[in-house]
Parts: C-alpha cells; structure tokens; sequence
C-alpha cells in the first residue's frame, strides 16, 4: 500500500470502522466516457460541500488501496513522496467540485477511484469510480464455408481436400499392408526357393541312382 503513515492510519480505521462512510460523496467521470482508451486523458471528479481537503486514492484488482494525492484548498496539491507536482496525475478544485486528472491512462492506472475525506476525526470515503482498458479477446478464425462429412467443401466442388481423420486412416492402412505383405512376400520367396532346392536335390539323386 501506497502512501503516507497518517493516510494509512486513516485507512485501517475506515477498514474497521465501517460506521464512518455515512458521508455523501459522489464521483464520476467530467466527460461523458463509455470506454476507456490506452494513452487517454482522464477526469475524475468529486462533489462535496464541505471544505476541509480531499484525498485521492486508487484500489487496484488486488484490492490494495494506492495514494494518488491530499488537495489542501489552503496549499494546493500533495503527491505521492511530498511532492507538489506529479509527472502522471493533476489535481484541482472548483467551488464544490474537486477533479483528478490521469495525463495518459495507462495499465498502470486501472482500479477503482475514490476520493475520501476527514472531517472532525471522521473519515468519509465517496462511492468508487471503475476506470478499466476494455478487455481484449482474440477470435478464432472462422471457415471459408460449410462442409460435408467427407471434408469437401460445397463452395468449390471442384477441390476436393481430405479430411485429417481420413488422411491418418490412409497412413495407418498403408503402415498395416507394408508389416501384413512383407513378411508374406519374404516367406513365399522362401517357399520358393525351397521348392527349387528340393527339385534340384531330386534330380540328382535320380541321375546318381536309375533304377
């Protein structure tokens, strides 16, 4: 968590003291925005009538609340380190109307806005404010038209391209006839070449011994 030991002081008693929240404080956007953009300029704002300082503060998705900056309407801004100005935020106030500017929205900068006050040891926290990049999703890509169970396309009857079940089923074949009929072709030449050994040795016994 971000920021200083008197904000995350503030912090740990709004987390246990829930009765402190009954202050009404609203923020939104100062522009009509329907979808948040890399590299865009943001405003955020927050009415409130009383006049005691407000703090900026942003909840991540982890659920861990960062200081942004404390708008004193006597001093003006304090950023994050003490610092008086911020290289990523502004901030200012206009009557009843305090704002928070991200120069270029960043992933960086995705969370839940909330400005937040103490008034009389009292701190009041305002409704957040979701500020998120649209979620991107890759679509996977479609075919170039229907096909029947033979894996031929009614788009060009023309080409013809097997299935992958159907080229496999061809390798497999062509794998069981080559271990089926080679051990088949080398036993008949086998057969064979007994067969002629046989008739040889025949013959000469009968030359070597006529009746």
């Amino acid at each position: 968590m971000d920021g200083s030991p008197a904000l995350l002081l503030l912090l740990a008693l709004r987390l246990c003291c829930p009765g402190i929240h009954g202050h009404e404080m609203n923020v939104r956007f100062r522009d009509s925005i329907t979808q948040i953009q890399l590299g865009q300029q943001l405003e955020v704002e927050c009415q409130n009538d009383k006049d005691s300082g407000m703090f900026w503060v942003r909840q991540d998705s982890n659920g861990t609340l960062h200081f942004i900056v404390f708008f004193s309407s006597l001093s003006g801004p304090t950023f994050e380190g003490n610092q008086r100005t911020s290289t990523r935020f502004e901030a200012g106030r206009h009557n009843r109307f305090y704002w928070l500017v991200v120069k270029s929205f960043t992933q960086q900068d995705e969370g839940i806005y909330f400005c937040l006050m103490n008034i009389n040891q009292m701190l009041y926290f305002s409704h957040g404010q979701p500020a998120f990049l649209p979620v991107t999703t890759t679509l996977a890509p479609s075919t170039a038209g229907p096909t029947t169970q033979h894996g031929i396309t009614e788009k060009d009857p023309c080409i013809r391209t097997l299935a992958p079940e159907t080229t496999m089923q061809e390798e497999l074949n062509s794998f069981c006839l080559i271990f089926i009929w080679a051990p088949l072709t080398g036993l008949c030449l086998l057969t064979l070449q007994l067969l002629v050994i046989t008739i040889v040795l025949r013959q000469r016994c009968t030359h070597q011994n006529p009746l």
